[in-house]
C-alpha cells in the first residue's frame, strides 16, 4: 500500500504493523544536544503524522473486516 506524507511524497508501505511500531519509535526520538531543537520538531511532526495515517489506515483494515 501507499501512502502520502507530509511533505507529498509517496511512501510504499509493506508492513503495516511494523510500520506502525518503527513510527512510534521515531517520533519520540531527539538529539541531546538542544542546537537541534528546530529540527527535531519538524522530524516529531513528520513522524507523528505518518504515525496517525498508518493507524488511521490500520483502524480502517479492522472494521472492513467486522462487516
Amino acid at each position: 500500500m501507499k501512502i502520502i506524507d507530509i511533505n507529498g511524497c509517496t511512501v510504499e508501505i509493506n508492513n503495516l504493523n511494523d510500520s506502525i511500531q518503527i513510527t512510534r519509535r521515531y517520533k519520540q526520538y531527539e538529539h541531546e544536544n538542544k542546537g537541534f531543537s528546530e529540527l527535531d520538531k519538524k522530524l516529531n511532526r513528520y513522524w507523528t503524522d505518518m504515525y496517525e495515517k498508518l493507524l488511521k489506515i490500520k483502524s480502517q483494515k479492522e472494521e472492513k473486516s467486522k462487516i
